[in-house]
């Protein structure tokens, strides 16, 4: 059987746009956080009540809004312009995390997302975001 030069170009431009397509995809996927054993366990010391929730909003608005979006869906008007998906907090999985765990990912950052210990340094404003993206869970 003769080889097809068309037919063989077709067929190695698909698996080059495979390959790109592939390639691109992963690099919109963020990679998994490290996050520290410490910080599954670590309980949140800020009492959940709406003082906490409303400061949580407030910082949230603040710092968080532009790429995680009003509603935390990670539709925020700057998610566009990144090269990684952001965080939609209302899903399952999200809403699965430890309180520590989500501490630990505002205090520290990865990435595109930056560490918060310095825009808000007090500890308990970070804990009272934790306590508002808990009122973003799907319903």
């Amino acid at each position: 059987m003769k080889s097809n030069p068309i037919r063989l170009i077709a067929i190695s431009a698909g698996m080059l746009i495979a390959f790109s397509f592939s390639t691109a995809v992963k690099a919109q996927t963020p990679a998994a956080w490290n996050i520290p054993a410490k910080f599954k366990t670590t309980k949140n010391p800020v009492a959940v009540n709406a003082g906490s929730v409303a400061d949580g909003k407030d910082l949230f608005a603040k710092h968080c809004k532009s790429c995680h979006g009003a509603k935390g869906l990670g539709d925020g008007p700057k998610a566009a312009t990144l090269d990684v998906s952001c965080s939609d907090f209302s899903t399952k999985k999200f809403q699965a995390l430890a309180d520590g765990e989500i501490f630990f990912q505002i205090s520290e950052g990865k990435g595109k997302m930056p560490s918060f210990k310095k825009n808000i340094p007090d500890d308990n404003g970070r804990w009272a975001i934790v306590n508002y993206i808990r009122t973003l869970a799907a319903k």
